[in-house]
């Protein structure tokens, strides 16, 4: 009896350190959502920033790689302005479009992370996918940061690293 009172007691008290209404969930970007005109972003400052990606890489030779999923994120780090997305493009290793993920230019509301996700299978980008980002500021306004986290686990391995944006001219 004292053995199922005291599980009862660590169920109850682990369900309750839950969080409440967290689903656990990621919740993929809905772009058209964030459209915004493009006459209204014609007026800021332009740039373009190139962020390395790996789908896989190589495992113990050339011929053997090595999946990963990509995370690539988009952060606004100014506290008080929206900075727009106007591309997002995907690129394999062979410089071959692989997806455009802007049909529009899009806004990132200040502090905001918008996340895009290559999934684990996805083997489209290869051992030298890269993102090209077009987007727009205010003049005074820090750039945008671009990141990507590459992971993959199986069994009890685990593999991660990440990469970061470079501004670049066009």
């Amino acid at each position: 009896m004292k053995t199922i009172s005291l599980f009862l007691l660590a169920t109850f008290l682990i369900l309750s350190c839950s969080k409440k209404g967290d689903s656990g969930r990621v919740h993929s970007v809905n772009w058209e959502t964030r459209v915004v005109n493009p006459k209204n972003i014609s007026m800021l400052v332009h740039g373009s920033t190139y962020l390395p990606v790996y789908s896989s890489i190589y495992q113990m030779h050339e011929n053997k790689t090595y999946d990963l999923t990509v995370t690539a994120s988009i952060r606004n780090i100014s506290p008080a302005d929206t900075v727009y997305l106007v591309k997002a493009n995907y690129y394999g290793t062979d410089g071959q479009l692989v997806r455009k993920y802007l049909q529009h230019p899009v806004y990132v509301k200040p502090l905001e992370t918008l996340e895009i996700v290559i999934y684990e299978k996805d083997r489209a980008g290869g051992t030298g996918g890269n993102f090209v980002f077009d987007w727009a500021a205010k003049s005074e306004q820090k750039a945008p940061l671009f990141e990507a986290v590459m992971i993959s686990t199986s069994g009890q391995q685990g593999l991660s690293f990440l990469t970061r944006g470079v501004r670049i001219d066009k």
